[in-house]
């Protein structure tokens, strides 16, 4: 018996509409992982982009767990010499309030060509307003 693979068809993809108003970051964003990656799909296949959109609304209202508000710090180096940077968690979400959930499920995401192209079906908005009505997302209702 041969193993099943299935086709990578762009109109199988659905679009998802989550609102992040009093979520848990964490919890949240593993939700959105599987979703971006398809493992919630009986098709599932690790080496293909069989995944959902996913369009998030309210990224500012979010909530944290413990003091990660103030203690939590992101890094990034320039690569250069003496290039390290950091700014914590509540910086951050001021300066781009849906940049924090990026960075959250991006860690959760395969690194790598196909974890890239999963990570571009995910739209985070600030506000409960987005552009994407016409694709007629519907709630994920997975999400406690």
């Amino acid at each position: 018996m041969k193993t099943f693979l299935p086709k990578t068809d762009a109109n199988q993809k659905k679009w998802y509409l989550v609102d992040a108003d009093g979520k848990t970051l964490g919890r949240l964003a593993a939700q959105i992982a599987v979703v971006l990656r398809g493992k919630h799909k009986p098709t599932f296949t690790p080496s293909l982009d069989a995944g959902d959109f996913v369009v998030v609304v309210n990224a500012e209202k979010v909530h944290f767990t413990g003091k990660k508000y103030t203690d939590k710090i992101y890094y990034h180096h320039s690569q250069y010499p003496n290039g390290l940077k950091s700014r914590p968690m509540g910086k951050v979400l001021e300066e781009n309030p849906g940049e924090v959930l990026k960075k959250a499920v991006w860690g959760m995401l395969p690194k790598g060509p196909l974890g890239r192209d999963m990570f571009k079906k995910l739209k985070v908005y600030s506000g409960s307003a987005h552009p994407h009505q016409a694709q007629g997302p519907e709630a994920l209702s997975t999400i406690n």
